[in-house]
């Protein structure tokens, strides 16, 4: 029979814990990605209508 080379060598091949991949993410907040496409959206909007592309 194989002998175990230590404790948690399965459990732990190749996975990472959430929080330790998570240091160096940029972090933005929901309310912030939520104002910025509502913007965009008025500008394309906006856009449209001042070349005649309005329907």
């Amino acid at each position: 029979m194989a002998k175990k080379s230590g404790p948690g060598l399965q459990s732990s091949a190749g996975l990472m814990r959430y929080y330790e991949a998570d240091k160096n993410a940029i972090h933005v907040q929901p309310k912030t990605v939520l104002i910025v496409g509502a913007l965009v959206g008025i500008a394309v909007l906006f856009l449209c209508a001042a070349n005649g592309f309005w329907p």
